[in-house]
């Protein structure tokens, strides 16, 4: 490295975003994603160790994927290349295999070579690759933010082991953001700013797990605010957090009051058949950043406990959007919730099928269980047919209409009633035929 590299070097460390200097350079100071790299993990230990094979780093963006990678290149005695895939030509990989040969012929060391955004990569470049992967030539460290089995080469996957990165946690995003404002080192610690408890909070909370977003809300709340007269320090109000991330607060809990009162609320409206506030209410809990999965469920138990048989396609639409939306994630997952509320809330109702199971597990709970009718049970089991089991049964698509009358309760209970259909909707067909059928 010459001067001017050095100088270059030094100066980008200075000029470099808080997220990208903020970074960690050992496993210990990583936060988040202990799932992977916990002490006990796989991974933990292959990079301590020194003994990392090629992987690949799969998540959303702001996760840690290229942090992950930071901390390997300080961590191995080997050679740490990298490029970005979305820049990088085949020149480029020409040359850092020319490297990577020699360094492995004349010095014995191995060279990982880190690829960001590998799935930019062409299937050209991705072949050029293997080879180089296979005889250990280069250790490959991919990172993506997209799908690594739909869009990295099979063959590159077979000699990979795929990591998944989950958005940090809110207490992650937390630590990091106050790390941010107080660490002297790589952080504003010596802007001498201090965060108010509500806008750390904030900040936690409506980055959805995405740290580069909080830690890039940061600095610019420290760089653009004015010092406070009276202490001579900046202060990051709530008010200067909204303002930095560009996002209105929405007072919203998701362990107090608010979340429970709005959820509530939204349950409420859409078993009241009130499309517009059920919509609402959405609307809220998707703005202040709330689980769509927490939401989704919510809408197949309302779709089953409250419209029921009315209208059974609500629960299979509710189902259906449950997984579209995991599947998909936001922010189109938003219309894909929007499309099974707005329908279970305007579906007719009934919580028939709801009250039927509870009424039967009360008799379960509170009344001798009575056994099996004989010709109920099963005769296929060995000796089940020299008991009598089975005998006396009437198969009903024998009989016209594929129904006859028997019994199915056992003794005891044959006039009890637990499913009272309703005239609403599809339920009023049902009840019509089990009317008919009692005739």
């Amino acid at each position: 490295m010459d001067l001017f590299d050095y100088m270059r070097e030094n100066t980008m460390k200075k000029e470099s975003p808080l997220a990208s200097r903020l970074r960690p350079s050992t496993l210990d100071e990583v936060v988040g994603q202990q799932h992977i790299i916990g002490r006990d993990k796989l991974l933990y230990r292959a990079i301590k160790a020194d003994k990392l094979g090629s992987v690949i780093f799969y998540g959303p963006p702001g996760t840690g994927k290229t942090t992950l990678a930071r901390v390997i290149a300080n961590t191995t005695s080997g050679e740490f290349k990298q490029l970005n895939a979305t820049v990088a030509g085949k020149k480029d990989m020409e040359d850092i295999v020319k490297e990577a040969k020699d360094s492995l012929g004349m010095y014995g060391k191995k060279t990982i070579l880190f690829v960001d955004e590998i799935h930019r990569f062409n299937k050209g470049q991705q072949d050029y690759l293997l080879p180089f992967v296979e005889d250990g030539t280069l250790t490959l460290i991919g990172a993506t933010t997209e799908n690594p089995y739909f869009e990295v080469n099979g063959a590159l996957l077979s000699r990979s082991r795929v990591f998944e990165l989950k958005p940090l946690e809110k207490e992650d995003i937390r630590k990091l953001v106050h790390r941010a404002v107080y660490d002297q080192d790589k952080g504003m610690g010596s802007y001498n700013a201090v965060i108010d408890e509500e806008a750390e909070e904030f900040l936690a909370d409506v980055s959805n797990g995405d740290a580069r977003a909080a830690l890039n809300a940061v600095e610019l709340g420290v760089m653009t605010t004015d010092r406070d007269p009276s202490d001579g320090k900046i202060h990051i109000s709530l008010q200067v957090a909204e303002e930095c991330i560009q996002k209105r607060v929405v007072r919203y809990d998701k362990t107090g009051d608010n979340h429970y009162d709005t959820i509530s609320a939204f349950i409420k409206s859409m078993r009241g058949s009130d499309p517009d506030a059920a919509v609402y209410y959405l609307a809220r809990m998707l703005y202040a950043g709330e689980d769509i999965k927490f939401i989704a469920r919510r809408v197949m138990i309302c779709a089953a406990e409250d419209v029921g048989n009315a209208d059974p396609q609500a629960l299979i639409l509710a189902v259906a959007a449950a997984q579209a939306a995991e599947r998909i994630g936001l922010p189109e997952a938003q219309i894909i919730l929007a499309e099974a509320v707005t329908y279970v809330a305007s579906a007719p109702k009934s919580n028939a099928a709801c009250m039927a199971v509870f009424g039967a597990l009360d008799a379960v709970r509170n009344q001798k269980t009575m056994p099996v009718p004989v010709h109920l049970q099963d005769s296929h089991y060995k000796g089940a047919a020299k008991l009598g089991h089975g005998q006396g049964y009437l198969y009903a698509h024998d009989y016209p209409g594929n129904y006859v009358k028997q019994q199915y309760l056992p003794d005891g209970m044959e006039d009890v009633s637990f499913y009272h259909p309703t005239e609403n909707g599809y339920e009023r067909r049902i009840k019509e035929h089990l009317e008919e059928l009692k005739k």
